[in-house]
């Protein structure tokens, strides 16, 4: 047949030349839906088990939850017949995703920019953000090292900074980025970071650098992060292969109250927390090193940079109950939130993870907090707000704002955990 003559007239493609296809959102709509009552909670609960031409953004749990869907242009119709006939409060956030990715793309420095070249006005690849931390090496080789966790599933390095500017029996500062891949604000945070600890003429900010060691890892899922900008923008694990789909979300994958809730154990589920506890490569490079080093460099305090929704948490997802230091770390995060309103106006919600955003097991920062008892323990939620119509597709003009407001929140933290003892 003609479709097996073309098949005959190809050659065997590489994994490489294979990845060279891009995930395309043409005309799909992102839907935001209110559900009113347990009726509307099962009808999503049953619509995301049964169609994979919709994402969901979370899960239907409980009525009175606003829930945000991305649904395919061949679905729209479809979708769009279910809201009204059970009579669900919904709106389109947005017509045509793919435009956005599109513009998206636009704000993305060549791959080929020098060290020199990076900055905070566009987003960069993984290369251009490791000869950039290598080149910082070079420059202060006193004062920054770069630290490689060891590869990833795809044999990448997962690397990241180590900056101590020269004070001795110092406590440390671990910061955790981009282990979901789409989240692009949150690698450029961490680098923001960076900058800024080495950088700023600021003399608080100064002090705080040299209050702490610092160990930034800009992207610990440097897999996915990768794949985001040459195969699918949307993508959010990591890429091991199972079967006929990739990828376990990392963030489920920690070995502490593993795939107890909030978690898939599906392999095609965004949320997928993998075939064992910390099973995957990434979870066991960094639980390697925290368990090596949380002695012997301090580390005191932990911060893990995620989007969107605009929160700053701490520990527990997969339980109610509070952690041991619950109101100081709860008035600390308001205490951090606080800094922002006053410096941006932007408004962050701060509470535990179970409280403020959803029920979730296996993340990184409860495996901190729980197992390595590391007492300072945020998540944050950068910008845009809950009902973003723009997802996890901040716009490069949001680098700036995003991160100067997030690094002023964590000054925030350290300063505060300070003066409460936890550094003594």
């Amino acid at each position: 047949t003609k479709a097996d003559q073309c098949v005959l007239g190809q050659e065997i493609k590489t994994a490489k030349e294979a990845t060279a296809a891009q995930a395309r959102y043409d005309h799909t709509r992102i839907y935001q839906v209110e559900l009113a009552s347990e009726e509307h909670v099962r009808l999503f609960q049953a619509l995301e088990l049964a169609s994979d031409s919709c994402s969901f953004m979370g899960h239907a749990r409980v009525p009175g939850q606003k829930l945000t869907i991305m649904v395919t242009a061949s679905k729209v119709a479809d979708f769009d017949d279910l809201v009204h006939s059970y009579n669900v409060t919904h709106r389109i956030l947005n017509h045509n995703f793919q435009a956005l990715i599109d513009a998206n793309y636009e704000e993305v420095a060549p791959e080929d920019s020098k060290p020199g070249q990076f900055d905070w006005k566009r987003y960069h690849p993984l290369e251009s953000i490791y000869n950039w931390m290598e080149n910082l090496a070079k420059e202060r080789p006193s004062v920054v090292s770069v630290v490689d966790l060891g590869s990833s599933t795809q044999g990448l390095p997962i690397k990241g900074v180590r900056i101590a500017l020269g004070r001795e029996n110092l406590t440390s500062v671990f910061v955790e980025s981009g282990i979901h891949a789409r989240e692009w604000i949150a690698p450029a945070t961490a680098t923001y970071f960076i900058d800024q600890l080495l950088n700023s003429q600021d003399q608080a900010v100064q002090e705080l650098a040299r209050s702490q060691n610092w160990l930034i890892f800009p992207t610990v899922n440097p897999d996915g992060y990768r794949y985001t900008f040459h195969g699918d923008r949307m993508w959010r694990k990591n890429r091991a292969l199972f079967g006929i789909c990739r990828g376990v979300d990392l963030n489920r994958n920690f070995p502490f109250h593993w795939n107890l809730t909030g978690a898939s154990g599906d392999p095609c589920r965004y949320d997928y927390s993998g075939p064992a506890s910390g099973s995957e490569l990434e979870t066991q490079r960094i639980v390697h090193y925290l368990e090596q080093h949380v002695e012997t460099e301090r580390i005191k305090t932990f911060i893990a940079l995620h989007s969107y929704s605009q929160m700053i948490m701490f520990p527990y997802g997969h339980t109610p109950e509070r952690a041991s230091n619950y109101q100081d770390l709860k008035e600390i995060g308001q205490l951090a939130a606080q800094r922002i309103k006053d410096l941006s106006g932007r408004i962050y919600k701060s509470g535990s993870i179970y409280e403020t955003i959803y029920p979730s097991s296996g993340g990184s920062k409860d495996w901190a907090h729980g197992h390595l008892k590391i007492p300072i323990t945020f998540s944050y939620e950068l910008r845009g707000p809950a009902d973003s119509e723009d997802l996890f597709i901040l716009s490069a003009r949001e680098i700036e704002p995003t991160a100067r407001e997030a690094f002023a929140s964590l000054q925030t933290i350290v300063q505060e955990a300070g003066k409460r003892g936890y550094y003594n």
